[in-house]
This record gives C-alpha cells, structure tokens and sequence, in this order.
C-alpha cells in the first residue's frame, strides 16, 4: 500500500532529477538520489523515477554507481522494457578502466532477475573470467553460478566448466573458493565438484593462504578424496596437523572431522586427533556466543562417546553460570553427569545440589534427575542429597526425587532398603501425575519394606473420583493389587473401592478395562493373580555395571561437524531421571523379548527350565569358580554382541541367567560371568573374546561352563539357552 502523498514525493524527485542546475551540483545530485534510495527501502514506490537513476549511472563517483546500480536490481522486474537500457549501461561499465567499476557492474547485471538474461551476461562473465583484476574475476565465478541458476534446466556449458576448474589454480584464494562454489551449484546435479587427487593436493597446499572460512570450506570439500595409499595419507594428515590447533573453532573442528574420516582405519590417529583438538573444543564452551557455546557443548557430547575420559580433567568447565540460558545448563549437567569419577564425584554433587534450587523448575528437575543418574554408581552419598531436598517442601522438588528414587531402585536394587525408609518417612505426597505415579509404583513394588504404604495409598484411593489423570488411575489400580498380593490383611478393605468405581462408574476406557483384568484374575485366584502381575525382581548383580560402553568413532564421525549433534541428543527438561526407553515399564527386554526365541547358528536347541534363585556373592562366586574344574567348553562361531552392558544384562535376566561383572569397554581380552541354576544344579559361565590362548577366541566369544553337582543335560541347555539370547542382539548391531 503506497504512503500517502507518494506521487507528489515522486513527482518532486523527478524534477530535482532532471533539473540541469541539480545535475552539475554533484553533491546535490547524489543527496537527491540517495533520498531516492532512503524512499525505496521505506516501502515508497519510486519505480517511475527508472529512466532518471538509469541517466546517473553515467557518472565516475563510485559510491553514486553503487546506489543506482542497487536500484536498477530492485525494479528491473517490475520495468522489463526499460531494464534493456540498463543492461547496455552495464555491459558499457564492464569495459571500464577501473577494475573497481567493472567488478561492480559486472556483479549487479548478474542480479537482474528476468527472462533472457542469458544471452546478455554470458559474454562480459566469460571475460570477466580471464580479467587481470582479482575482483573481477572472483565477481565473474560467481556470476557463473547466478547464471546456471537463470536456467537450470539448460545444458551445462562445458567452456564454462573447463573455465572454473582451471581457475582453482588462480593466484587469488578467495577465486579459488569462489570456483568450487560455483562448480558445486553447477554440478549439484552430478554430484558436485570432483576432488582429484591434483586438485586435494593443490587446496592443501594453498590452505594457510586462505581466510578462515575458506578454509573451512576447502576442508568440507576434500572429505570427498581417497587417499591411495597409507603414505599419502600420512602426508595429507601432517599438512593438516597444524590446523586441528586453530584459533578459529571452526577451522579445527573441520579439520579434526577430516583426520576422523581420513584415518577410518586407524584408531590410533583418531584417538591422537581428538585429544589435540580437546583444547579448541573446550574454548569453544566457553565462547561469548551462546549459539557457538551450545554447539560446542554438543560436540563434546559426541566425542565423549568414544572418549569419555578426555574433559575428565576440565569438569569444573562445564558448572554452569548464572546467566546462562536453560538449553545450555541441560547439556552442560548431561556431560557433567558423565565426567563423574571417584575424584570430583563431591564436588560435582555439590554444584548440582546448588542447582537443585533453581527458580526454573525444569531446571530443578533436571538437576534431580543428574543427581538420580550418578546415584546409579554413587548411592550413599546421593542419596543423603537426595533426601535432603525432600525437606524442602516444594512440589516440583518432591515429585522429581520421587521419581528418581523409582529409577534408583530399579537399576540399584541394592538402595532399595534406603529408599523405602526414606519414602516411608517422607509426609508430602507429589501433586502432578508424574510424581503421583512413581509413588504408586514404588508402593506397589516395594510396599512390603514400607510401613506406611497401606495408608498412603487409601488416600490416593479416597481421591479416585476427583482424579483426572488415567494413566494415575492405571498405576493405582496396579499398585493396589500389588499391594494386597503381599499385605493383604491390611488392604483387602480398601481394593474393592477402586475395582468397583472404575467398572462402573469410570467412563475412560482403558481404566476400565485395566479394572477388569485385575478383577477376573482375582477371580481365578491368587496365585493366578501373581504370576501375571508380579514380574521379576531387579537382579542385585547390575549393581556392578557402571558407566557406559565406549562406542567405535566410526558410529558418529559422518555426523561431525554437522547439525546432526545439534538435533539428534538433545536433553529435554523433564521430571523424570530416565527417559521413557529406560522406564521400568519399558526397559531392553522390550526391544529383545520378540528376538530370545530365535534360533543360535549351527545348534539344537535343549529343553531346560532356568531359574534365578538367590544371588551369589562375589566372593562366593570367586571361591567356586576357583574350586571346581571346567566341565565344557565351546566356540559359539559369532563375535560378542555390541550392546551396552545394561541392554545386554536385561536379556540375559529374562532367561533367568543372572550377570556377575563385565569387563569395561572394548578391553582385550573381554570377559562376562554369569551364572543361573536348573532344579538343583548351580551353573557357573565364562565368556571370554580377545584372549590368545583359547583357541578361536580372537574373533568368536567362547564360553567355559562349570557345574556343582554334574548334569551334561543341562550344560547342554543352558549353553543353547545363551546362544538363542547373544545372537539376536549381535545380529542387531
């Protein structure tokens, strides 16, 4: 919508255009176009005024080319007949002496969007090309690419493309990262630019000519060269060494990306790569902007997948300021979470619990649940912190304790017992669902070891009718069963209630179809009821895997340097210590209970019943492993499965086999033991990769089997039973 009075502003600048007394005033006339400019960018039409601005084009002020240049760009679509003028104008201005005014017309002509355009830029770019001046030609390479993007349906014109690739020898840096844009846009069809092996020994050689992001830039592209041999590659990476400690970040992580995926096959060098580039990795957390510090963080989250040691030095890097928005505290307490060790483990818990505080209550939250994930190593003290900041009373506090301590006792079942004491002592209930469900559940689990349970839950069941929530309703419904399978002289009153109100009255129908599951199974009895509802126990012997399996680099090096960390783990601002995939509702045995009844390779399956009875000690375990004589042992033909440790200690519970201990990592040799029982006989397992003195162990995970009282049968069984576990998750990863 034009301003009002816009004509006569239009009519009174033609005037001043055209005046012969304005035109020899030079500062007048400038002034008076510039006006003409200031009304443009307001929204004013002044497209009227075309012929007059084209007129003061002729001119050798620069700075006045420049303003009508800008204006003939902006309405030549709108004037297509009078643009034809400007064009002759500038093709006139390409010819210039001045290699200033030249470049500059050259790079306008470019920007008029029109049909046909073609024809009228392709002759002064092919001479802009072969210019003396540098501007010049960087100006003409990018005109290359403006004017396939005119046509981009036409042929590619392979004069244009020779053009280029001889330009990447150009004296000039900055013409030689403007031809491999230009060839990228040109060639996107065909794969983009094509990295020879002339051509990557050529940019690595012109690399400390270039400005920063050029040289960024050149690194992306060399990721698409091979080496040919390991002492090509040796050359490349000691041209490159010096950049891994730029001052600039992104030039050293671009280049530390490069190391990763030239050096594929050899770890050795990655691993030497990414500790020299922990430093500029580091400073860039600490950057002033806060979109580079968030990108750093993520980054560092990456590395430390496969390194998860490398910033254990610098953890005091990572506490998080006071004025740093929320997105940056939930990376930075992710990756603190993960720097714990025996040494900063106070310090560390001491700056969470500082966080605890927060008046975000997603960030309070979040500390909690930091808090909850290094009580999985470090019980006692968390959980002095832990319940502490239940007697501060605050809801948003209270419910996410509440649901760490259902966390904490199902990857801890050791903490089961202080936990329980301390939820029977707590007088505040959680008022959102979340919180109200992990209360329910852990009175359900655990409402044996609670003296208050029964009460506790009446009240949740006296408020059923004002209850909004379903998925509470669902876990109250649970629990109460629960509950009255193992007190139920205290709660056979109170479990009729629920039961009635959500078959008859409760109007979602989930709710009540969970009601009636319960109620035609107490029908069938008891022991009916138990068997479906009460599943199995924590196995205390996950008490012994801590920390996180070191995955190869290869898993995540493609997405370095990329906006895949960015999107790809972010930690959101929940209530809950875990995410849903590590609920106990929803933990590994649901990715791999389909997969148990596969068939192991090259095998026949032996009928066998397991059964996890009491757990054995360590020092047990050790004492008759050390006894007794090893009984069979087999090449089970496949490598040990990738999995994490919990994943795979899950599968293995689910067939009854309990885990004792892990070896860490990828060490060399690796070794599992575990051990389950078949009516009255203990078996004892080793499984054993890497080691050089078994036989077949270098490739394939060998299992050595001792047994207290002798039965070949279930040696037999229970051999088949782990093949039918371990393939599947092998398989997988």
């Amino acid at each position: 919508m034009p301003y009002l009075g816009s004509e006569e502003v239009v009519k009174e600048l033609r005037r001043a255009l055209s005046n012969p007394n304005v035109q020899a005033d030079r500062l007048r006339y400038k002034n008076y176009i510039t006006k003409v400019i200031r009304y443009m960018t307001q929204g004013l039409d002044v497209s009227a005024l075309f012929m007059d601005m084209v007129k003061a084009s002729a001119t050798v002020d620069i700075v006045q080319k420049k303003l009508v240049y800008l204006y003939m760009c902006t309405y030549a679509s709108d004037k297509p007949d009078l643009a034809l003028l400007a064009i002759n104008t500038l093709r006139k201005d390409c010819a210039d002496p001045n290699p200033m005014v030249r470049g500059l017309a050259l790079r306008n002509m470019c920007n008029f969007r029109m049909p046909g355009m073609t024809e009228y830029i392709e002759q002064p770019i092919v001479a802009g090309l072969r210019d003396k001046a540098s501007y010049v030609r960087r100006v003409a390479v990018l005109g290359c690419a403006k004017m396939h993007s005119l046509q981009p349906n036409t042929e590619i014109d392979g004069t244009i493309v020779n053009e280029l690739y001889a330009l990447l020898r150009d004296p000039d840096p900055v013409v030689v990262v403007n031809c491999l844009r230009a060839l990228e846009e040109i060639l996107k069809d065909e794969g983009g630019v094509v990295i020879n092996k002339p051509i990557a020994h050529h940019l690595l050689n012109r690399m400390k000519d270039l400005d920063s992001w050029a040289q960024s830039e050149v690194l992306t592209f060399l990721l698409r060269y091979r080496p040919r041999s390991d002492d090509e590659l040796f050359d490349i990476l000691s041209l490159l060494d010096a950049f891994l400690l730029s001052s600039h970040a992104h030039v050293a992580v671009a280049t530390l990306r490069l190391f990763l995926h030239l050096a594929s096959a050899h770890p050795t060098v990655q691993a030497d790569a990414l500790l020299r580039t922990s430093a500029p990795l580091l400073a860039t957390c600490g950057a002033a902007s806060r979109e580079l510090r968030f990108a750093g963080l993520c980054h560092v989250q990456q590395v430390m997948r496969s390194q998860p040691g490398l910033f254990g030095t610098h953890y005091k890097r990572f506490f998080c300021g006071y004025s740093e928005p929320s997105y940056i505290k939930f990376r930075k307490m992710e990756i603190l979470v993960e720097l714990v060790n025996d040494e900063n483990v106070s310090l560390v818990l001491e700056e969470l619990r500082s966080y605890c505080t927060d008046v975000s209550p997603e960030l309070a939250q979040a500390a909690i649940a930091a808090i909850g994930r290094i009580a999985r190593t470090y019980s006692e003290k968390c959980l002095d912190i832990l319940t502490g900041l239940l007697g501060l009373k605050q809801d948003h506090i209270t419910s996410a304790v509440i649901q760490t301590f259902r966390d904490l006792v199902w990857f801890c079942p050791q903490s089961t017992a202080a936990v329980c004491q301390t939820v029977g002592a707590c007088v505040d209930s959680p008022q959102d669902s979340e919180g109200k469900q992990a209360l329910l559940w852990l009175l359900g689990e655990h409402g044996d070891q609670i003296s208050s349970a029964p009460y506790v839950m009446e009240g949740y069941i006296d408020g059923l009718k004002t209850e909004l929530s379903s998925a509470v309703k669902m876990e109250l419904l649970t629990a109460a069963v629960k509950m009255f399978l193992c007190r139920p002289a205290e709660t056979q009153d109170m479990l009729g209630r629920p039961l009635h109100y959500c078959i008859e009255e409760e109007s979602d129908v989930c709710v009540r179809d969970r009601a009636l599951l319960y109620y035609r199974l107490l029908q069938r009895g008891v022991e009916e009821t138990r068997k479906v509802v009460t599943g199995p126990k924590s196995d205390p012997s996950m008490s012994v895997l801590t920390g996180r399996q070191e995955e190869p680099i290869s898993e995540w090096a493609s997405t370095f340097n990329t906006l895949g960390p960015l999107a790809g783990c972010d930690l959101c601002p929940q209530t809950d210590a875990t995410s849903a995939a590590d609920q106990p509702s929803c933990r590994a045995e649901n990715e791999l209970l389909p997969d148990v009844t596969l068939s192991s390779p090259d095998d026949t399956e032996e009928e066998i019943s397991l059964s996890l009875g009491p757990p054995l000690s360590h020092e047990t375990f050790e004492k008759m492993w050390l006894d007794l004589e090893t009984l069979h042992r087999q090449t089970l033909g496949f490598p040990r499965p990738r999995a994490a440790p919990d994943t795979l200690q899950a599968a293995l519970q689910l067939v009854k086999i309990q885990t004792l201990a892990f070896t860490p990592g990828d060490t060399v040799p690796w070794k599992a033991y575990i051990y389950t029982r078949s009516t009255e006989t203990l078996i004892l397992a080793e499984l054993l990769q890497g080691d050089q003195q078994a036989p077949g162990s270098d490739e394939s995970l060998v299992v050595s089997v001792k047994q207290q009282p002798v039965n070949q049968h279930a040696i037999r069984g229970f051999v088949s039973v782990l093949k039918s576990v371990l393939w599947p998750i092998k398989s997988k990863n």
